[in-house]
């Protein structure tokens, strides 16, 4: 499975960004696939994962009730809509692939968001 991130940017507190991941290989639409982040200085961090048939998500507290992650099967796509983004947001964001419910056996590049206060 191939994973390919981006949607990334330069935005200001409070604003909105849609990061866009897409998936190729034969078995990429059987996987979960979440979105992962790394600021500097951290261990990268689950954001949150939805899984296959787009039927259940998971999300860390950190961005619970601002982000949305959805999926489209058809287009094999997932995203991960982020809204009142807050200056500690600002990361590197990565997309995976996997088993439900952390699906971390698949990486693509990182996608870098910089919120600015």
């Amino acid at each position: 499975v191939q994973l390919q991130a981006f949607g990334g940017g330069l935005v200001q507190a409070g604003d909105s960004l849609r990061l866009s991941c897409a998936a190729s290989g034969r078995t990429a639409h059987s996987y979960a696939m979440g979105w992962f982040r790394q600021a500097p200085g951290t261990e990268r961090a689950f954001v949150g994962a939805i899984s296959w048939s787009g039927g259940s998500t998971s999300y860390s507290d950190s961005v619970k009730g601002r982000f949305t992650i959805s999926r489209d099967n058809a287009k094999n796509t997932v995203y991960l809509q982020m809204n009142s983004l807050k200056f500690e947001d600002t990361a590197v964001y990565y997309c995976a692939a996997g088993p439900w419910p952390k699906p971390h056996r698949y990486w693509g590049q990182g996608t870098l968001v910089t919120v600015s206060s």
